[in-house]
């Protein structure tokens, strides 16, 4: 069980990762002030440092990892972009980034109740990205 648990929630981390480091890409090209650019900048170097930990992880237990739902991923990219293209502001780009925050803080603390058999580190992991997600979506409030 824990096994098992432990590569769920390995893959969500993942599948989490590389949609917040996807957001994060698709409005960078829009961000107009340096604060919010080395914000988001910052965020992605912790994301980066995080998968290679994660991705550690995936090959002590032989797992590929996950991709991020298409749908979601597609949904996410149809909204980012109508949203820019209506209103190209930080504040658009901090609405929409501080959104991807909170859904992703919210599926990771289920991911953690629903996985309660995994291993330590893994939970560890979780709860690393969890801050991360959090403190970026504090930091960039002064943009909303």
């Amino acid at each position: 069980m824990i096994e098992q648990d432990t590569i769920k929630l390995l893959r969500e981390c993942d599948s989490g990762i590389k949609m917040g480091v996807s957001a994060i890409d698709e409005v960078m090209d829009y961000v107009k002030s340096q604060k919010l650019r080395e914000s988001l900048q910052k965020s992605m170097k912790e994301n980066e440092e995080l998968k290679n930990d994660l991705q550690q992880l995936l090959v002590d237990y032989h797992d590929e990892g996950k991709d991020p739902d298409p749908m979601a991923k597609g949904m996410s990219w149809i909204k980012t972009n109508v949203k820019l293209k209506m209103n190209k502001s930080d504040s658009v780009v901090a609405d929409l980034i501080t959104d991807g925050c909170n859904m992703g803080v919210k599926s990771l603390n289920r991911y953690l109740n629903q996985y309660t058999a995994a291993d330590k580190k893994s939970r560890d992991l979780a709860r690393r990205i969890i801050g991360t997600e959090e403190r970026l979506a504090f930091e960039i409030r002064e943009f909303l």
